[in-house]
């Protein structure tokens, strides 16, 4: 099979698209005909030995921690999925594969797609959907009336937490770069502001829930920006956070929350469903082939995504 793999850590250089062993497929696992997969900063990451603590050193290493795509092979002791079904594999950082013509994925890691989402829309749903439903609801309370504001409100977590903050019945603010505006207004933000042009930290108004989609702005900065009560999510620790969040934020009016997506079949499933009836919008900026692998990654280093990019790998 063909797949996108590296046998060392550095940039884009080290990616190859090579002819590799199709995947054993062992007994608790899956085996998937991989449709599409989803490019996510987690995979240049990988790449360049940002997570070498968890992917080690053995190589090479096949990339991709997301894919979409139909059950061709089932292990002994995986009974839910038959040959045929059509699936959403979510191999752990330690595991990846995605990025492959077929993939091997524990069937505890693998769920049901609903039929009324295309492949390359269900390959972008796991990280950045579950990442932004998660932080939201679970980490900031999100709800009715609520004042939200999300700092990379154009990108992958961010274009789908813009709309989610909608959905739960909030009121959204998104921040990004000036090209972005009107798209991020077309998710349905309530405002937009141009980060080029004015800094929502210093600006005087408060939010009670500040979600940095990106990881661009501390704690520190954005703390006077929010409400009494209110909470900043962020995907990147520091120690300010893990502090605040462990330790000295139950004396705090001010609280901050590291954000780790887990899997979670249910929360798939409300994406899913919110996806099918129009409610959130998946954009696919950019769609590569899986000899482009090495390119869909140095778009996502750039950080000028505007929604998610994929990977089509077989039609």
């Amino acid at each position: 099979m063909k797949a996108a793999v590296f046998n060392r850590y550095g940039g884009n250089e080290v990616v190859q698209i090579r002819e590799m062993p199709k995947p054993v497929c062992g007994v608790q696992d899956v085996l998937i005909r991989v449709r599409a997969a989803g490019v996510n900063p987690v995979d240049w990451k990988v790449r360049s030995g940002q997570a070498k603590f968890f992917t080690g050193k053995r190589f090479p290493k096949i990339l991709g921690n997301e894919c979409s795509g139909e059950i061709v092979e089932t292990g002994s002791s995986a009974t839910r999925f038959k040959p045929g079904d059509q699936v959403i594999g979510w191999p752990s950082v330690w595991r990846l594969g995605a990025f492959a013509e077929f993939a091997s994925v524990p069937q505890s890691s693998t769920f049901p797609k609903v039929s009324a989402v295309t492949f390359e829309q269900a390959a972008c749903i796991p990280i950045a959907g579950l990442t932004a439903l998660q932080a939201l609801r679970d980490k900031g309370r999100v709800s009715s009336g609520k004042k939200v504001l999300i700092n990379g409100a154009a990108g992958g977590v961010g274009h789908f937490a813009v709309q989610i903050a909608k959905i739960f019945g909030a009121r959204a603010t998104g921040v990004c770069s000036g090209p972005n505006v009107e798209f991020v207004k077309s998710l349905g933000a309530d405002r937009v502001i141009d980060h080029g042009r004015d800094d929502f930290a210093g600006a005087g108004e408060q939010y009670d829930i500040i979600f940095d989609a990106v990881s661009k702005r501390s704690f520190r900065e954005c703390k006077r920006a929010l409400a009494p009560g209110g909470i900043y999510i962020t995907t990147l620790p520091s120690a300010a956070v893990i502090l605040n969040q462990f330790l000295f934020g139950r004396f705090s009016r001010r609280k901050a929350a590291v954000m780790s997506v887990r899997q979670n079949e249910a929360d798939l499933q409300w994406m899913m469903d919110h996806v099918s009836a129009g409610r959130i919008r998946i954009v696919i900026d950019r769609s590569y082939s899986l000899d482009q692998a090495a390119e869909a990654l140095a778009y996502s280093e750039g950080g000028k995504t505007r929604g998610k990019h994929v990977l089509t790998i077989s039609s």
